[in-house]
């Protein structure tokens, strides 16, 4: 499914309007970071966008159809969501856990190699090979967030959304997971990201959002988004935007 879409979305929780038609169309192949200060919306959007939550207004769209409308297990194979605060309740090891993200694909005659392989190349690439027989409750912070990483990219979705993917790596292992999710897109995948990190954010980004109390301050292509002046309208900061002599952008929040 080659487009994920949001059409005029609004959604009030608790009486606060908390989404004012935003309207996005986003792209497979490209990684898409949605930024914006503490409230701003973007975990509501991004539960939009995976069918967690229904909009009041407008709808989230895979292709032109409503994604409530979507069969779930169809839907499931097409959309992957890594939430901010993801609980395991049972005390499973790291293998079973990521094999659970091959259920949508699973018929009558249970696991096959191709499930096999894909939980294989899952956990390569997050680095939990040497995990795969541990139990989720003796893993790190940092291990745990990598397991459940593994668990969505074992689905092998069309789209990949993720809240705040890097929250609890350390700096290395954010850099292996930006590289993971630039090489998912180069093979055609959509990824959309909720980040908080601008530099982070630069450095991954195809294209950005950005949003304020519900509301698309800017969309489009990352370098034209993450510019002082939209940055100081998102977040009512100034920056420093330069390069590093590899050539990667940084965003530096200097003042109020």
């Amino acid at each position: 499914m080659s487009r994920l879409a949001a059409e005029g979305i609004g959604l009030s929780l608790d009486g606060k309007r908390v989404l004012d038609d935003v309207r996005l169309a986003f792209r497979r192949g490209r990684v898409t970071a949605l930024l914006g200060p503490n409230g701003a919306g973007k975990s509501t959007l991004l539960a939009c966008l995976a069918a967690l939550r229904t909009p009041d207004d407008g709808a989230a769209t895979l292709d032109g159809t409503d994604v409530q409308r979507i069969d779930r297990r169809v839907r499931a194979r097409a959309i992957g969501l890594l939430p901010q605060a993801a609980d395991v309740h049972w005390n499973i090891d790291v293998a079973t856990l990521v094999g659970l993200g091959r259920l949508p694909h699973r018929g009558r005659w249970g696991e096959t190699a191709a499930d096999r392989a894909a939980v294989a190349r899952a956990l390569a690439a997050t680095d939990m090979t040497g995990f795969a027989r541990s139990g989720i409750e003796h893993l790190s912070g940092g291990e745990r967030g990598r397991a459940l990483l593994a668990r969505v990219l074992a689905g092998e979705p069309d789209w990949l959304l993720a809240d705040e993917p890097l929250a609890s790596l350390d700096p290395g292992h954010q850099l292996d997971v930006l590289a993971r999710l630039r090489l998912i897109a180069a093979q055609g995948s959509g990824v959309v990201l909720v980040l908080h990190d601008l530099h982070l954010a630069a450095r991954i980004a195809d294209d950005a959002v950005l949003l304020r109390d519900g509301k698309v301050v800017a969309a489009g292509p990352a370098a034209d988004v993450l510019t002082a002046p939209l940055i100081a309208a998102a977040y009512g900061v100034d920056v420093e935007i330069g390069l590093t002599p590899a050539g990667y952008r940084f965003i530096l929040p200097i003042a109020r």
